[in-house]
């Protein structure tokens, strides 16, 4: 970063590299005809996961767990989880178990989006999820989205997290399409009155709380186009085959197990599915009654104050009933468990 930087405004600062490499060449040709042909952008709401920072890690923080949970707690309790198992299984050191456990501790007990422990914190970090669309409906994915070398359709098969060794670096080189396309987002907030009045409040004040914009890497999910709009079917993949091969479990295997449905038209789910599958590249299914599941490029933003990446808002609290709890057993210090069951799965 140039030294010209003044101290404390890193967040408000891009640095853009042209591409060199003809994959990522082409790569910014398929973005740059994309947003000609997607030039409208729907919000889907807000996603929570967990970043950590080092000591020495400066303005960078890695995600600790995917940025996909739909509420904060649901972070909250991966972190809770995430901390013990590194207290019972990374550690022989009592004082840094003491040090995990005692965040362990604050977050079976109080709402809070930061914690440290052992010399690294820990952070809730919010993002907004959006799709790109036009008259036609969402984006689907590109030409040059990677996909996986060996295309697996099994069900139970799962590929890397959708965030997998990212790092939230908002002062790292970008490409001139992604670059813009931050530039773009930074002004974003929620205007509609159909959102709560507190929802509306937080997110203008976000933009100057939070004025930088860092992008997540591209996610796809499952989305069903009804009569009364989009829903979301499936959770947020790391690759649009991860997404393909969602959309035919819930054709094979989950529609039938939740709903009980007439033999002709599990035979006709059956049938959609393999030919999606025999398609290969396919990013639709009709269905019946005019519905469709789709296979859809999302994005998700990042808001960037002067010490990192934004947490959860009031407002995002307030459509939670979970709170935090106990979800592990109790463990002592030099790593004895004292207690067998955990009160959340109690029951």
């Amino acid at each position: 970063m140039s030294s010209e930087v003044p101290l404390g405004r890193e967040h408000l600062y891009m640095n853009v590299e042209l591409a060199k490499h003809p994959v990522a060449a082409a790569q910014e040709a398929d973005a740059s005809d994309a947003a000609r042909r997607y030039a409208h952008y729907i919000i889907r709401g807000p996603l929570f996961g967990i970043a950590a920072q080092d000591a020495g890690d400066g303005h960078r923080w890695r995600v600790l767990t995917p940025v996909a949970c739909g509420f904060p707690q649901d972070a909250r309790d991966r972190l809770n989880s995430a901390l013990w198992l590194r207290a019972e299984d990374d550690t022989e050191d009592r004082a840094v178990r003491r040090e995990l456990l005692a965040a362990v501790a604050r977050l079976e007990t109080e709402p809070v989006d930061e914690v440290t422990a052992a010399g690294t914190r820990y952070r809730v970090v919010r993002c907004e999820e959006i799709a790109y669309g036009n008259g036609d409906g969402p984006e689907p994915p590109r030409p040059t989205d990677p996909e996986p070398a060996v295309r697996d359709w099994e069900p139970g098969t799962r590929g890397p997290d959708v965030d997998a060794g990212f790092v939230i670096d908002h002062i790292a080189a970008a490409s001139v399409m992604e670059t813009s396309k931050r530039l773009a987002l930074m002004g974003l907030h929620y205007r509609s009155p159909r959102y709560p009045a507190q929802v509306r409040a937080d997110s203008p004040r976000a933009l100057r709380t939070h004025a930088g914009i860092s992008l997540l890497p591209t996610a796809y999910r499952v989305l069903e186009r009804t009569a009364a709009g989009w829903q979301t079917a499936s959770e947020v993949l790391s690759s649009p085959h991860a997404a393909r091969r969602a959309l035919v479990h819930i054709l094979t295997r989950l529609r039938p197990a939740v709903y009980e449905l007439p033999a002709a038209r599990r035979a006709g789910y059956e049938r959609a599915a393999a030919e999606f599958r025999a398609a290969g590249d396919s990013n639709a299914v009709r269905l019946d009654a005019g519905r469709e599941l789709l296979i859809v490029r999302m994005r998700r933003l990042v808001r960037i104050g002067p010490d990192g990446p934004e947490s959860a808002r009031p407002s995002d609290e307030e459509v939670d009933g979970e709170g935090p709890t106990r979800i592990h057993p109790a463990m002592a210090e030099d790593g004895t468990i004292t207690q067998a069951r955990s009160p959340r799965w109690a029951d």
